[in-house]
């Protein structure tokens, strides 16, 4: 039986920590409504739960802008079971009753290969091996476990520090005029490669977490920004703009915007001081 001549269309991805981002729009009534001396105790059972998940750079709470919500957390675990009991967690504490949810997204961080996917698929290829065989999946499975290897920094980080986030899902488009993944992945990979060398100029000056979320969430991928100075956002999206990946196959959902609080301030927060 002759070789497939058709390289596969699917790029190969890494994944590291499963992530979760939760918005809550804080019942700020019922708050104001309590003694001092019962804020003071919520607080303090909060604190002692949530401080040691901030300081191992699991979790990171954040205070959002506008009407999406008034309090953000973050979680990166290393498993959906671990992020079903920081939300458990949360949800055992009397301040839960004030925290209504207003959205949510599941996902896990991911790194796509299409560079090393393009490129070891050519060689397999003309090693005679048959796309999905026995010997090219082995190969495969190869190439993953080395680069996970050498990506485990970018695929287990902590939570970045920086004081601002920007938040947002995004899909590409598969529409039945355009779609993303109907062209062939040497064009795609082009594409990506245009679009990384954007980012590749706001190093230092916005680090970027993505993650994957096809099959966990309504969307195809969530997208982290943080940064010093939140006007980098908006100088980064916009350049994207204008590369082809972004201009002809890109969908944005909502964007969420949040600024870092560090735990031991939410009381600070709660009682409408800026932190």
């Amino acid at each position: 039986m002759p070789v497939s001549t058709e390289m596969p269309s699917h790029p190969l991805t890494l994944e590291g920590h499963s992530v979760l981002h939760q918005m809550f729009r804080f019942r700020w009534a019922d708050w104001n409504g309590l003694g001092e001396g019962e804020r003071l105790g919520i607080l303090k059972e909060a604190t002692q739960t949530l401080a040691p998940m901030e300081e191992s750079g699991e979790t990171a709470l954040f205070s959002m802008l506008g009407h999406k919500g008034d309090l953000m957390l973050i979680h990166f675990r290393d498993s959906f079971d671990a992020l079903n009991m920081a939300e458990l967690a949360l949800k055992k504490l009397r301040i839960e009753r004030f925290l209504e949810p207003t959205n949510s997204y599941l996902s896990v961080i991911e790194l796509g290969l299409y560079d090393s996917t393009v490129k070891l698929y050519k060689q397999l290829m003309e090693q005679g091996l048959a796309p999905h065989s026995e010997e090219w999946e082995k190969a495969v499975q190869e190439t993953i476990e080395r680069q996970k290897a050498a990506m485990a920094p970018r695929l287990f980080p902590k939570i970045p520090e920086h004081r601002y986030l920007c938040f947002y899902p995004m899909d590409r488009k598969r529409g039945e005029a355009i779609n993303f993944y109907t062209q062939n992945i040497e064009h795609r990979q082009k594409q990506m490669e245009a679009h990384g060398m954007v980012g590749r100029r706001y190093a230092g000056k916005v680090q970027q977490i993505i993650s994957g979320s096809i099959g966990f969430d309504d969307w195809e991928w969530g997208v982290d920004l943080f940064a010093a100075d939140p006007l980098q956002f908006k100088k980064l999206i916009y350049e994207m703009r204008f590369d082809e990946v972004s201009a002809v196959y890109a969908v944005f959902g909502a964007f969420f915007i949040g600024l870092r609080v560090k735990v031991e301030k939410l009381g600070e927060l709660l009682s409408g001081v800026a932190v």
